[in-house]
Parts: C-alpha cells; sequence; structure tokens
C-alpha cells in the first residue's frame, strides 16, 4: 500500500479544506507509511449563487467530486456528511464515517445577541429549509430569509449588516476556531440537527480494495450507526431539496456494541407545523429503526408536508 499515493478530493473553501487537513491526519495517522495529495474540485454548488432550491438542493455540492471519483481521477472523496443524499451513488461507497464533532446548530449575530433578544422583525439568514421552520416555530415575529455563500461569507454579511443574524453549524465554526463567534448554540430539543451534521464521510469507489482498507481504519462504530439510522430515516422519507427533515441519534452502552441502545429523534417541518417522534432500538438495527421512525411520522401527516413543500 506504501507505493501508491492516493489523490484526495475536496472543495476548495476555507472549511472543506480544513476537513480535508482533518481526513488526512486521521488516515496519516493510521497508515504511517501512506502518501497521499489533494485534489481542489470546483462544484456547481459552489459557483452558483442561486438558492440550493434552485439549483437542486444540496446534492449540488458533491456531483463533480462523485465524478471524478468514478472517472478515477481521484481515490477519496472527503465530504460532509449532510452535503451526501440519504441513498448512495452506485459504483461509490461510504468506506468511513470520522468521529462526530458537535452536531449542533449555531447563531451568530451582528451584535452578539441571542436568538429571543433579537428585536421583532429581524433578519436571519439561512439556506436551509429545516433551519427556516424551527426557526419560526421559536421566534414567529422574525424573518427568515435565504442566504448563500461559504461560512465565511456568510458571517462577513452579518457583520456589514446584510442580516442580524445568521444560523450555522456549530462544527464548521469550530473547526475554524471561529465557535466564539457564536452568540448561542442550540440544544437538540430547540433546534433538531440534519441529518449527518458535524460528522465528516470519506467516499471511494465500490471496487478499490486498497482505497477500501486504508479508509476504513479510521471508521467510528457509533457516529456509523447513528448516522446510519438518520440517513434511513432520510431516505425513507423521501424528502427533496424543498424539505425540511432533521434527525439526530445517539449510541447508549450496551452489552456488547450490537445491543447497544440507539436513540433516534426525527422531525419533519412545513405549513407552519413540525411533526416530531422519538424511537429506540439496538444499535445493530439502525437502519430499520430510522425507516420505522420515518413511518411513524408519515402515520402522523409528514408525507402530505413533504408534498405541499415540492
Amino acid at each position: 500500500m506504501a507505493a501508491r499515493t492516493f489523490t484526495i478530493g475536496t472543495r476548495g473553501s476555507r472549511l472543506a479544506t480544513r476537513q480535508t487537513e482533518m481526513t488526512l491526519a486521521a488516515l496519516s495517522g493510521a497508515h504511517p507509511g501512506s502518501a497521499f495529495d489533494t485534489r481542489t474540485i470546483s462544484t456547481s454548488g459552489d459557483r452558483s449563487r442561486q438558492s440550493l432550491a434552485e439549483i437542486g438542493g444540496r446534492g449540488v455540492f458533491v456531483i463533480e467530486i462523485e465524478r471524478a471519483l468514478l472517472d478515477g481521477g481521484i481515490d477519496l472523496a472527503v465530504h460532509s456528511l449532510k452535503d451526501l443524499p440519504s441513498a448512495e451513488t452506485d459504483g461509490l461507497t461510504i468506506a468511513a464515517v470520522l468521529p462526530r464533532d458537535d452536531p449542533r446548530d449555531a447563531l451568530v449575530s451582528r451584535d452578539g445577541s441571542a436568538l429571543a433578544a433579537l428585536p421583532s422583525g429581524a433578519t436571519v439568514g439561512t439556506g436551509s429549509p429545516r433551519r427556516a421552520a424551527q426557526l419560526a416555530a421559536l421566534r414567529a415575529d422574525i424573518e427568515v430569509c435565504d442566504i448563500r455563500g461559504n461560512i465565511d461569507t456568510r458571517i462577513r454579511k452579518t457583520e456589514e449588516g446584510e442580516y442580524d443574524a445568521v444560523v450555522l453549524a456549530a462544527a464548521g465554526l469550530e473547526r475554524l476556531g471561529w465557535l466564539g463567534r457564536a452568540s448561542q448554540v442550540f440544544e437538540p430539543e430547540e433546534m433538531l440537527p440534519a441529518v449527518g451534521q458535524g460528522a465528516l464521510a470519506v467516499q471511494v469507489r465500490s471496487d478499490d480494495r486498497d482505497a477500501l482498507d486504508l479508509v476504513r481504519a479510521v471508521d467510528d462504530r457509533d457516529t456509523r450507526v447513528a448516522v446510519t439510522a438518520e440517513r434511513g430515516l432520510e431516505r425513507r422519507l423521501g424528502g427533496g431539496c424543498h424539505a425540511a427533515i432533521a434527525a439526530y441519534a445517539v449510541v447508549g452502552y450496551g452489552s456488547s456494541p450490537e445491543r447497544a441502545p440507539l436513540r433516534l429523534r426525527g422531525l419533519v417541518g412545513g405549513e407552519g407545523r413540525l411533526l416530531r417522534g422519538e424511537m429506540e432500538s439496538p444499535a445493530g438495527e439502525a437502519d430499520a429503526l430510522g425507516v420505522r421512525l420515518a413511518e411513524y411520522l408519515i402515520a402522523q401527516g409528514a408525507d402530505v408536508l413533504l408534498e405541499a413543500a415540492e
């Protein structure tokens, strides 16, 4: 394996670069004799200034990277797991999910105010229907506005007065050393995270045995189990780019890894409503748990909310 140089594909943003550095450190620690280089790939999501709903949802951040992986231009791809659609691409495999960082959402406001202290009519930026639906439930009197750009661009737009505040992933702020800029970090009971939020995924070609063996060494089992449940829920719900879907799973301690308790919370929002559910199962049944909770939410009317969002 030491004779091969593995090429890692990544987006070019400051956060993506930092996340690739973190992944490289983990891989180099597990395989000191292996060689790596990186290739920056511009995605349609990075190039467009339109809203995510207009250009096709979060998958626009991964299409070109996945194409380069399938074509052999790169050997590994590093993604924020929340950017990856819940159905895996044919020919590709998520070979590792690194230990999850903080999954929560954070508010960065221009004057340091928490959400409750913002004035009525304050503008809060987010490109996420999930965040927008939960913000509206927390503060019906604020104006939730669409925002695009990388994390540093969004913060700059807030500091320059284009928005009163912006909601971002706490993990992204932390990775860049900017968590101190947050005026509030929302607990999951206030704002349930996106599927896979806070986790990094390493994707490889399904038939590349060397890359599979290399990457699996940094797979974190508890994170893998948790995000499997979350992605199972999202896949069963089948929501599109307009859908407000949230999920968060936590693995507890058990007599064996397969029997450890797994708790999954899920949410679907739309038309001024938030539908919530929570279930538990053994960790070995993670995907089935996600499907089961999704079916519970569908029975409560989630399918109607998701259809209305399209």
